[in-house]
């Protein structure tokens, strides 16, 4: 049976790779529209492995064809985390199974016929995203939503709504093994906002013209009754604006902008700032989103909302209770006086911003940042000097083991590689206490053993990070021994 794009009518669906995120939605939506749902992975981690649990949808471990023999899918969708040498992806092939991609999974079965809002970016999706489908709740348009994370409005990373809008994350990493495209050109976009292009996933983009491409290809795919909402501030972006056949809008904090943002205010509890219209003082607005790449956030989220009819009342009602999103800033305890918290940063830029963010939560106390290169594109070499210039706004650091070292070896090799122990060293040299620690229990003992009261400790892993919130919460608990 071929890759089919068109879906036949099925009942039972099997989901290669259903621990990451976008794959647990379309489980999750899957089994909410009837269907019986089953998938395989490894080592998931929270919070997708406690939403699929939550769900009883069965989750197997590891790859092989006994899972698909005993599950017996009329439809298997392959997530990208399985390569064609995958077990269970070759099994799919020679048992003659149709097969499909996640994103066209969702497109086919969920999408189609709706207004579809897709959010693009190299950071900032997750937020954007949420806070979007959550502007349109809260005004009651009821709207559906597919996110890279898990939005505490909602306690789901999906919903199934009534209404005419579909709001999903539009990720630019690859499709599948057999589509190399990014996912977000698969969403049919009729509103497309591109948020910032950055170099990022270097396992699968040579440079930046590359995803720069890829994203051209986005904006050309929307048709001329289409919008695509651009950051104005974004170089990069800006430079597809002569590939645009829909309606280019602009977002930033230049006046050139088509909405821009004056007069903004940060504080703990969040930030504000008065939103000019085309040229036009428009609205004073209030979010509960800290710091000034949330201002531009919410701007970008503002104008397609106001484009799809909402008022500044309505939007306003939205960004005040608005909630965040887990592992975004997400305090997971408080104990002896430290604070943990846990966020999903693993890019330099999405590092410096989340620090700026926290020394503006947190004014006048003590910032740790633990640090896990968990991605292969996090621990490229190119990103040491990054790295290097955002932890100077942390007070202390510690980085974890770089999660594929032997994949670097063996596959792309070690040059290829940051060097964290050139990261320390130099932050050391600028006053910066740094140190590289690979083992999370040895990690979790120092902080216990050193932590002051109103200290902060800020973990940043786009994984489980070997659980470390929760052991270095234990030892300040005193549960164990350090």
């Amino acid at each position: 049976m071929p890759h089919v794009k068109v879906l036949p009518p099925v009942k039972r669906v099997y989901l290669i790779g259903i621990g990451g995120t976008a794959m647990a939605s379309l489980a999750g939506m899957l089994q909410e529209r009837g269907y019986e749902v089953a998938g395989s992975d490894e080592h998931v981690y929270p919070p997708m492995s406690t939403y699929l649990d939550r769900l009883g949808i069965p989750v197997l471990e590891g790859y092989t064809n006994e899972h698909l023999l005993r599950f017996h899918p009329e439809l298997v969708v392959i997530g990208n985390v399985a390569s064609s040498a995958n077990a269970e992806a070759a099994a799919t092939l020679e048992l003659d199974l149709p097969y499909t991609s996640m994103p066209e999974a969702i497109y086919e079965l969920f999408i189609k016929g709706k207004h579809s809002i897709v959010v693009t970016g190299t950071h900032g999706k997750t937020t954007t995203t949420s806070l979007m489908a959550w502007l349109l709740e809260s005004a009651g348009r009821d709207p559906s939503m597919v996110v890279g994370g898990i939005p505490l409005n909602f306690n789901h990373n999906f919903k199934l709504g009534d209404g005419h809008e579909f709001v999903i994350e539009g990720d630019e990493y690859n499709t599948s093994f057999f589509d190399k495209g990014p996912k977000f050109l698969h969403y049919g976009a009729n509103t497309l906002l591109v948020n910032n292009i950055e170099f990022d996933h270097a396992d699968i983009y040579a440079n930046l013209d590359a995803i720069i491409d890829a994203f051209r290809k986005g904006v050309q795919q929307v048709a001329p009754d289409g919008m695509i909402v651009a950051n104005g501030d974004d170089a990069n972006v800006r430079s597809l604006q002569a590939d645009a056949r829909a309606r280019w809008f602009t977002f930033g904090t230049s006046r050139g902008c088509d909405i821009f943002a004056t007069n903004p205010e940060y504080t703990p509890a969040g930030s504000a700032f008065t939103a000019w219209w085309e040229g036009r003082e428009w609205a004073r607005f209030r979010t509960t989103m800290s710091g000034a790449h949330n201002v531009v956030n919410a701007l970008a989220d503002i104008a397609i909302a106001r484009h799809r009819g909402l008022s500044a009342e309505e939007i306003q009602r939205g960004l005040e209770t608005f909630e965040g999103i887990k592992r975004r800033m997400e305090v997971r305890g408080v104990e002896r006086g430290v604070t943990v918290i846990d966020d999903f940063a693993h890019h330099p830029t999405a590092i410096d911003t989340t620090l700026a963010g926290a020394r503006r939560r947190f004014p006048g106390q003590r910032i740790w940042a633990l640090f896990e290169p968990r991605s292969i594109s996090s621990s490229r070499k190119e990103f040491e000097s990054g790295y290097i210039e955002a932890f100077h706004q942390a007070d202390r650091v510690i980085i974890g083991a770089v999660f594929h070292k032997g994949r670097y070896e063996t596959r792309y090799g070690l040059d290829k590689m940051m060097s964290v122990s050139n990261i320390v060293e130099r932050l050391n040299a600028d006053g910066i206490r740094a140190e590289q620690i690979d083992d999370t229990d040895a990690i979790a003992g120092v902080v216990a053993r050193d932590a002051q009261p109103d200290d902060v400790i800020l973990v940043m892993s786009s994984g489980s990070f070997d659980g470390v919130h929760e052991k270095i919460l234990e030892r300040l608990k005193g549960n164990e021994k350090l």
